[in-house]
């Protein structure tokens, strides 16, 4: 009966695989093909960049055959990346690269040492476990090719990681000392947050602080609290909308009414004006005329805000302030150099700050409430992942036959190759989608917890989501899939669990394997059809998109969402980098996926992608 069991586990795994293997191909190969078919037809999603940013950075329209987008994208050279996209997208790109570089170089090694070491190790393994470590037994004196193959693929990384940084450097140093961006004011300008109170009346105080540093400080401009200011702009532009709304729906009923009597040959009646009442409040005070009305608050609201404006003195100063210097050196160097000795005094300092980066309602927070709520937020997301480890466990566990056997009622449960393909795919999608919830949570609660700037949010919610996804993806699969199948032997024997868990690592290289399939045919497809944005930018407009800047805002590239997607190839590297020597067969999907994404990222970032304003 046991016998009969374990090679039912086997034959489990190798179902499993193979149904996983085929169904991300046929699913890749379906999207990829819908994709070579509609993008021609869709500019607007597929193609935005070759029309609606500026001139020096779109790209040329693709003709309308199939696969004429991809030797378009592969023949642009590096430096007109640069030019079109920034160097933040190149580096991207170029980490992309190197990584499918490292893992296809990695993937032929393998293929020639230690996977036949493993087909041919003696052990009891069958099925795509064969292929594995686990055909080797615990003291095979073959195991010495699989430590010198992993001690050759670090020095491997190390190398391309190493020379990267290398160009990376002098790359950054070039654009940064180049004139096209050494000549805009945000190159020598900083953001100071958190000034004492001894400076925040002095600005001849905070001009002798930084007249230290070379060429000394041109301007210092301390940020005052404009919120009754910031309120009455927001109304007004609340008011043009409505306005712009109804005044084009009276227009284009004004024009249907007239060629409706120009085809009757009747005289022309003018539509009903739109109507509304003053009051918020629904159902109360008399309806008037809305255009006049809106025009009038509008109008009033104009006068204030002009008010408004004339005068800062008027506005409280607050505990931030920018400073610009005459030279771009010395503002790197302030932004280098401790500013003041008591804690959480002047500690913040930006480079480069871009107006629409900045959290204004976060910028001049208390920095020791600050501080309380990023504890809180700490704890908070501590708790999302405690329990979307328990989630994750449940999926990883339950959705194996064998597992599921050993829950009441299950034991009898007929084998089927449908059971193949659930636990092929069903676990994989579940935690993909469990995964996506995250981030819309993460950032929420970084942005509660005071971070001043977009761009920093992004950067936090990058540690956390990959901090996350290592946990709840990697080590909770892995040790889910061991503990679970070695409960009872690790209850009889606890003193052995170290043992257990180290024989059994290399039988939970399956689902590690189908969800680097899962991402590398289906995630690098979806990426590119993008179906979700297809439907937002040609059925939504259609049916919301009713004036010129609503329509206008539909022809705006979208923006690449870097906190959750480095995060993810970071993950794929990971598992591929531990598995390399214990399932040598991740390497060649890892090496997919990170061909399969760079070939899609270079079509979506000259495409499709837009981040102008958030380029180093």
């Amino acid at each position: 009966m046991a016998d009969s069991t374990e090679d039912t586990s086997k034959s489990d795994d190798t179902s499993t695989f193979v149904s996983s293997l085929v169904f991300n191909v046929a699913v890749a190969a379906a999207i990829i093909a819908a994709f070579c078919i509609l993008r021609p037809r869709f500019k607007r999603v597929y193609a935005p960049r070759t029309y609606a940013v500026a001139k020096g950075k779109r790209s040329p329209p693709i003709g309308a055959s199939l696969f004429a987008w991809f030797s378009k994208i592969m023949e642009v050279r590096d430096d007109e990346i640069i030019a079109r996209v920034g160097l933040d997208t190149y580096m991207f790109l170029r980490y992309m690269r190197s990584m499918f570089i490292i893992f296809t170089v990695l993937s032929i090694l393998s293929a020639v040492t230690i996977l036949p070491v493993n087909i041919t190790g003696g052990g009891d393994a069958e099925g795509i476990n064969i292929l594995t470590m686990s055909n080797l037994p615990r003291k095979s004196p073959k195991l010495w090719v699989h430590l010198v193959f992993f001690m050759v693929f670090v020095i491997w990384v190390m190398y391309n990681i190493f020379g990267e940084l290398s160009v990376y450097t002098r790359l950054r140093l070039w654009w940064l000392t180049s004139p096209k961006h050494s000549s805009k004011v945000g190159a020598s300008t900083i953001m100071v947050s958190t000034l004492p109170e001894g400076l925040l009346n002095r600005d001849d105080k905070i001009r002798k602080m930084f007249d230290v540093f070379p060429g000394g400080v041109r301007q210092v401009v301390v940020n005052r609290d404009c919120s009754d200011l910031a309120d009455k702009v927001k109304a007004r532009d609340k008011h043009a909308l409505k306005l712009e709304k109804l005044l084009t729906a009276y227009s284009v009923g004004c024009e249907k009414a007239h060629k409706k009597a120009q085809r009757k040959g009747t005289a022309y009646a003018e539509p009903k004006r739109p109507m509304m009442r003053e009051s918020s409040i629904p159902f109360k005070g008399p309806k008037v005329d809305a255009i006049e009305f809106l025009s009038t608050e509008i109008a009033k609201l104009n006068q204030q805000i002009a008010e408004g404006t004339g005068d800062e003195t008027q506005y409280k100063r607050q505990s931030s302030a920018f400073v610009l210097f005459r030279k771009q050196i010395a503002a790197h160097m302030s932004a280098q150099t401790v500013l003041d000795y008591k804690p959480f005094s002047m500690n913040s300092v930006s480079l480069d700050v871009n107006p629409d980066d900045i959290i204004w309602s976060n910028l001049n927070m208390n920095p020791y409430d600050r501080r309380i709520r990023g504890y809180i937020s700490f704890a908070a997301t501590v708790g999302l992942v405690v329990v979307w480890t328990l989630l994750t466990t449940a999926v990883s566990a339950l959705v194996s036959v064998k597992n599921l056997k050993k829950i009441p009622g299950l034991k009898n449960m007929p084998d089927s190759k449908w059971f193949g393909i659930f636990t092929g795919i069903v676990p994989s999608v579940v935690l993909a989608v469990l995964i996506a919830l995250l981030p819309i949570i993460l950032r929420l609660l970084l942005r509660l917890e005071g971070t001043p700037r977009v761009s920093e949010v992004n950067l936090r919610l990058l540690h956390r989501f990959y901090f996350f996804q290592v946990w709840n993806i990697y080590l909770v699969t892995i040790l889910s899939t061991t503990i679970l199948t070695t409960a009872a032997e690790v209850v009889k024997h606890p003193e052995m669990i170290v043992d257990v868990i180290a024989l059994n690592v290399p039988n939970s290289a399956n689902p590690i394997i189908t969800y680097v399939l899962l991402l590398a045919f289906t995630g690098a497809a979806k990426e590119i059809l993008q179906i979700a944005r297809l439907v937002m930018r040609y059925v939504m407009p259609m049916l919301f998109a009713k004036t010129p800047r609503s329509i206008a805002k539909a022809e705006e590239p979208a923006e690449f969402d870097w906190a959750t997607s480095i995060p993810t190839h970071s993950l794929i590297f990971l598992m591929g980098f531990s598995y390399s020597f214990i399932a040598p067969l991740v390497n060649c999907f890892v090496a997919v996926y990170f061909g399969l994404f760079y070939v899609v990222y270079r079509y979506q970032f000259l495409y499709v992608y837009n981040d102008a304003n958030w380029v180093t």
